[in-house]
C-alpha cells in the first residue's frame, strides 16, 4: 500500500498569525537570524531529537532565507524570559518544536516566536504515522515557517527523490529518499536496475530499466498497490528519460539495431514512434515547449552536444549549446537549460565535469560548479533549485544548487555509488 512507501503527514490544527513575523523580516537589512529550540518530551529518544534538530537547521540554511544558529538549545514548551527573547544571541526568530510519541505515531507541536517581543506568531500541530520518516516531518515544518515569513516557496524540500545506486558488480538498487538522504527505503533490488524516473507529479509510480533478463526491459511500479508492469523490451539499450506532462507519453533511448535513437512511446495505444534517425549517438531526450519538441544529446558534431528537434518531424535539428566539447547530460525548465560539460585538465584532475546554466532567449551562461564530476542535473518544479550527482575523491553525493542565493550543498551517500536521480 502507498502508506508503506509514502509518508502520510496530517496537519491536525493551525493557529496562524504571520503578519507580525512578516513585518519583522521586512524591517531587517539581512536574512533573519533564527534559533531552533527543542522542547520535546523526555520519553523521546535524545538521538532522534538531535537528528531532528540538525535537519531543521540544515533546511533553514539550504532555504537561503534564514541565518540559523547551529547551537542545540533546549527549552520548556511554554518558555520563559530567557527562552523567548535570546537577546544575547541577537536572534530575530525562534522556532521551538516539541516531539512526542503516540504508539507508532510521531507528534510535533511547533511555535514560531518573535524574539523581539516574545509573542507567538504561529503554532502548528503535526502527526506522522511512521516515526522513521521523521526527516519529512522536519522538512514540512521548515516549509511552513518559510511560508510564514512570506519568502519564496521551498516546497521542493517535501518531494521524494528516487535514485539508483550501484552496490556491486552488475548490482544496483532503486531507492526512494528525502533530498538530504536522511531517510532511505529500497524499492527494487537484485540484479542491475537503473535509471528510475517518476511517472507523475504525485510521485505514486515510477519507471525503471531492468537489465536482468534476455532483453533490457522497462517496468512501471505502482506504489499505491505494489504492482509491477512490463512496458516494453528492446535489444541493446532501453532507458526512459522523460515523461510528458499528462503522463501518457514516454521518451525512450533505444538501440534495437545497435544504434541509439530517441523514441516516443504512447502508453494509451502502445505505439512506438522513432523521433531521431541518425547514424550516430542520440540519447537522453527531454520534452520542451509543452511537449511539442525534445532536447537531446548527440555526437553530430563529432563530440557530445545538445540539440533540439520537433516531435512532429517537420522541424529541423537545432544546436542549443555552443560551449564545451563533451556535454553529456541535460535538464530543462522553461527557457533555461542546465547541462554537464567536461572541462580541460586542471588542478582537480583530467575528468572534471561541471554544470552550466544557459537561457534559450539570450547569450546568458553561468558556471554552477567548480570541481569533481558533476553530472545528471535535474531542475526542481521551480527554476531556482537544481539537484545533481557529484563524484569527488571516491565519494558519491547528491548535490543541491540554490541559484538565487548562489549556494550549493552536498549530501554524501554512505554506501554505494549514485547512478541516476529524479525528483
Amino acid at each position: 500500500m502507498i502508506k508503506k512507501i509514502l509518508m502520510i503527514l496530517v496537519l491536525s490544527s493551525v493557529i496562524f498569525a504571520a503578519d507580525a513575523t512578516v513585518e519583522i523580516v521586512k524591517k531587517l537589512n539581512s536574512l533573519p537570524k533564527i534559533a531552533v529550540q527543542d522542547a520535546s518530551d523526555n520519553n523521546v529518544d535524545i538521538t532522534l531529537r538531535k537528528k531532528f534538530f540538525k535537519i531543521i537547521v540544515g533546511d533553514l540554511r539550504v532555504s537561503a532565507h534564514f541565518r540559523p544558529l547551529d547551537e542545540y538549545l533546549k527549552s520548556s514548551y511554554e518558555g520563559d524570559v530567557k527562552d523567548n527573547f535570546l537577546s544575547k544571541k541577537g536572534v530575530d526568530l525562534i522556532l521551538r518544536f516539541k516531539l512526542s510519541l503516540e504508539k507508532q505515531n510521531l507528534m510535533a507541536t511547533v511555535k514560531l516566536i518573535n524574539a523581539s517581543s516574545g509573542v507567538v506568531d504561529s503554532e502548528t500541530n503535526y502527526k506522522l504515522e511512521n516515526k522513521r520518516r521523521f526527516p519529512f516531518l522536519a522538512h514540512r515544518i521548515v516549509v511552513s515557517v518559510n511560508d510564514a515569513i512570506g519568502a519564496p516557496s521551498i516546497k521542493w524540500m517535501e518531494q521524494f527523490v528516487i535514485f539508483a545506486k550501484y552496490t556491486g558488480k552488475k548490482e544496483s538498487e532503486i531507492v526512494v529518499s528525502d533530498y538530504t538522504l536522511s531517510f532511505q527505503k529500497t524499492l527494487v533490488k537484485g540484479g542491475l536496475n537503473i535509471f528510475p524516473i517518476w511517472a507523475n507529479d504525485a510521485q505514486t509510480a515510477f519507471y525503471y530499466s531492468s537489465y536482468n533478463g534476455y532483453l533490457p526491459t522497462l517496468f512501471k511500479v505502482d506504489l499505491t498497490n505494489g504492482t509491477r508492469d512490463k512496458i516494453i523490451s528492446s535489444k541493446g539499450m532501453l532507458v526512459c528519460s522523460d515523461v510528458s506532462k499528462d503522463g501518457t507519453k514516454l521518451l525512450l533511448t533505444m538501440a534495437p539495431n545497435d544504434q541509439t535513437d530517441i523514441y516516443q512511446y504512447d502508453l494509451r495505444y502502445k505505439q512506438l514512434k522513432r523521433i531521431t534517425k541518425y547514424p550516430g549517438i542520440d540519447v537522453n531526450g527531454n520534452f520542451i515547449d509543452n511537449d511539442k519538441k525534445i532536447i537531446f544529446i548527440s555526437d553530430r558534431l563529432g563530440y557530445p552536444n545538445i540539440f533540439s528537434k520537433g516531435i512532429d518531424g517537420n522541424s529541423g535539428i537545432e544546436q542549443m549549446v555552443y560551449r564545451g566539447k563533451n556535454n553529456n547530460s541535460v535538464s530543462t525548465m522553461g527557457n533555461y537549460i542546465v547541462y554537464s560539460s567536461r572541462d580541460k585538465s586542471s588542478e582537480f584532475g583530467s575528468k572534471v565535469f561541471n554544470l552550466y546554466l544557459i537561457s534559450t532567449n539570450t547569450d546568458y551562461i553561468r558556471q554552477l560548479t567548480a570541481n569533481g564530476r558533476n553530472i545528471y542535473p535535474r531542475f526542481a518544479k521551480g527554476k531556482d533549485t537544481i539537484m545533481f550527482i557529484k563524484q569527488y575523491k571516491n565519494q558519491s553525493s547528491l548535490g543541491i544548487i540554490r541559484l538565487n542565493a548562489n549556494k550549493s550543498f552536498l549530501f554524501p551517500l554512505k554506501v554505494g555509488k549514485i547512478q541516476s536521480i529524479d525528483w
